[in-house]
């Protein structure tokens, strides 16, 4: 993500409540080294906000200071946030990775610096869900938990609970998803982080969404109460001035209106939207996405069109993706080919699509049974 999608930095601030709490406890640290946490914890804020440039600008000031007081806490911080600043900038998880284990273990090794190493275990767990890494993403849920403070770090038992909520959510339990939603939710709204609210929005919006498309893959879905959550997101965005998902959600609403059988509608969220979506993290969907578009084409009147992107959709196809991106992949070009007349194409990727499937409900199987071993249950 660049600038060009971040909002005004003022706008930000004003919109924001976590980011007008943290101006004032910067303005009233009684020294330089007092402000670290809170001149850290905004600059994070901002960037998830979008306003990369005016992170930027917050963190060359913690550099400065660190220059002038070279200590743990500072070097802690720092590599917190710049790890968080990587991911925003572009979502390259692993660099971002690194940083935030470096900042852990700075944090570990030194007293009082919990918040960090909670925040640290918090979004390592969240980068394990992303890699899809379930060990990775128990073993720092059970450190962030076994450190964090209930009433206190309402950051970072936020940013796990949305990740933990994410997890049993993949792994198809419902019920023990919205009750880690329900926890992230009211840290979230303890410390006034709208930005947190907005990214549990869109990613609750998102796991619903991948199971309307693999049901109505089967069956007919109603799809008018999952196009009001896919707009909610975007009306709250506008609310508290966040940025970060003005390319994202309007791709969520052409998922919806594949499945409702809007096509046209569909087609031209896909064409405008798609490309900058794809360099903001959605690069594991980028086949299934393209098969939509090829299907909405199919049905548009576009068989020359439908045919070259279904042709693109398989290239695109990455064999290490996740089985569910690949048997909706799969499924949805069974349909293409199908409809365009080319059986033997219909038929290979049906057959393909049918394994897909059954691996994707053994992977969901070994989901619920470590997480239920894990008693990260909620």
């Amino acid at each position: 993500m660049d600038d060009s999608h971040a909002p005004a930095s003022g706008n930000a601030a004003l919109k924001s409540r976590l980011l007008r709490q943290l101006d004032q406890q910067v303005a009233a640290a009684p020294s330089p080294m007092a402000s670290v946490a809170p001149r850290a914890r905004r600059a994070m804020q901002l960037a998830r906000h979008g306003a990369l440039s005016e992170a930027r600008e917050a963190l060359t000031t913690l550099h400065q200071l660190s220059f002038q007081h070279p200590h743990a806490d500072i070097g802690a911080w720092l590599h917190l946030a710049e790890g968080l600043m990587t991911y925003y900038n572009g979502f390259s998880a692993q660099p971002a990775q690194e940083r935030i284990q470096r900042a852990h273990a700075i944090a570990a090794s030194h007293a009082g610096l919990e918040e960090v190493q909670v925040l640290a275990d918090a979004w390592l767990a969240q980068l394990a869900f992303v890699r899809h890494d379930l060990d990775g993403m128990i073993q720092h849920a059970r450190r962030c938990l076994a450190v964090a403070r209930e009433n206190e770090d309402h950051g970072a038992l936020a940013r796990l609970g949305m990740a933990l909520g994410l997890s049993w959510h993949y792994a198809g339990d419902g019920d023990a998803a919205q009750r880690w939603y329900q926890r992230a939710r009211r840290h979230a709204a303890t410390e006034g982080d709208d930005t947190t609210l907005s990214a549990l929005m869109f990613n609750m919006a998102a796991m619903r969404v991948a199971l309307l498309r693999r049901e109505s893959l089967n069956a007919r879905v109603r799809v008018q109460e999952m196009l009001l959550s896919v707009d909610s997101i975007r009306h709250y965005d506008a609310a508290v001035g966040a940025a970060m998902m003005n390319e994202l959600t309007p791709v969520l609403r052409a998922q919806v209106l594949t499945v409702e059988g809007r096509f046209e509608e569909a087609r031209a969220l896909y064409e405008q939207h798609l490309p900058q979506a794809m360099s903001l993290g959605l690069e594991r969907l980028g086949s299934s996405l393209l098969s939509d578009v090829a299907w909405c084409r199919a049905n548009s009147g576009q068989p020359e069109l439908a045919l070259r992107q279904a042709r693109e959709a398989e290239v695109e196809l990455d064999p290490s993706c996740e089985l569910d991106d690949r048997a909706i992949t799969h499924s949805r070009l069974a349909q293409v080919f199908a409809l365009l007349g080319e059986a033997a194409d219909a038929q290979r990727h049906d057959a393909l699509a049918k394994e897909a499937w059954d691996q994707f409900a053994s992977q969901q199987q070994h989901w619920r049974d470590a997480l239920l071993e894990s008693g990260l249950t909620g």
